[in-house]
């Protein structure tokens, strides 16, 4: 005969709630105080002989804390204060812009402007330069690559985009291809391709690719990123050189001219493309 034990009820305490693991009991909370407000002290304001050997973020925050007590206590003499601090941040500033413009001067290989000039002939002469180079470059790259743009027969911007790839023919003497997603969707899913246009080098004889635009894309960018694309497809440029433009191998602009600036970098790479290909 099999004897049926009934589990006892969790003991109910003195005060008759009953307490246990299917009764829960909010903990008691404490109660926060009140936070009380610091005191209104005033900043004490050194020489400014000491405060010139202050770091800029110590000089801040005592600007801030002169900034709240004048506005706390409103008197000439603590605005007057505060105002003198700023002067005096000024100062330090346009002392430090003015030993820039003589570092630069010292050193120009920091300054942009031997890289890249403002005036306006020197700049269309850089231009002209960088546009020579990047021409020979993916001419070069002819009989390696390929231009394919992605369209589909309702994509209005596909017929804004298509006699613009048709121009990177003209110039380059690529071969330019117009792959219809609507007759060929097996292409879409291969590339990866979903948004029309889409413009895309392939590189022959391999599974390589890139697409180097999204949209209507304007003809120089689009040189541009092609150029940028073949020269990383090719190994002549790491990832963190993709803005490296033409010519500006080694150079102010590129990111690894002086040396690795990246964890995966390797320890030997100096940013400038293998005397070999340079076009």
């Amino acid at each position: 005969m099999c004897t049926l034990v009934a589990l006892a009820p969790t003991a109910a305490a003195a005060d008759g709630v009953q307490r246990g693991y299917w009764w829960y009991e909010r903990p008691a909370q404490e109660e926060t105080p009140p936070e009380e407000e610091a005191p209104l002290v005033k900043p004490v304001i050194p020489p400014m002989a000491e405060l010139a050997a202050w770091t800029p973020p110590r000089i801040a925050k005592l600007i801030v804390a002169q900034r709240d007590y004048a506005a706390t206590v409103l008197t000439v003499e603590a605005v007057s204060d505060f105002w003198r601090l700023q002067d005096f941040a000024r100062r330090k500033a346009r002392a430090f812009a003015g030993v820039t413009q003589l570092t630069m001067l010292v050193h120009p290989e920091l300054n942009a402007k031997s890289a890249n000039p403002m005036v306006g002939d020197a700049r269309a002469a850089l231009r002209a330069q960088k546009e020579a180079v990047r021409k020979a470059y993916l001419r070069q790259q002819a009989p390696h690559y390929a231009l394919v743009m992605f369209s589909r027969g309702s994509c209005g911007y596909c017929r804004v985009q298509w006699p613009i790839v048709q121009r990177f023919q003209e110039d380059f003497g690529w071969q330019v291809i117009r792959q219809d997603l609507d007759v060929h969707p097996e292409l879409g899913a291969r590339f990866g391709v979903d948004v029309t246009p889409t413009t895309m080098i392939i590189r022959r004889g391999s599974v390589q690719h890139m697409v180097i635009a999204s949209g209507v894309e304007a003809y120089p960018n689009l040189a541009q990123m092609a150029y940028q694309a073949v020269r990383l497809l090719n190994g002549d440029i790491r990832p963190e050189q993709f803005m490296t433009g033409a010519g500006e191998e080694g150079g102010f602009f590129d990111a690894l001219a002086n040396g690795p600036v990246a964890a995966n970098s390797p320890p030997d790479q100096r940013g400038s493309p293998r005397q070999s290909e340079q076009p």
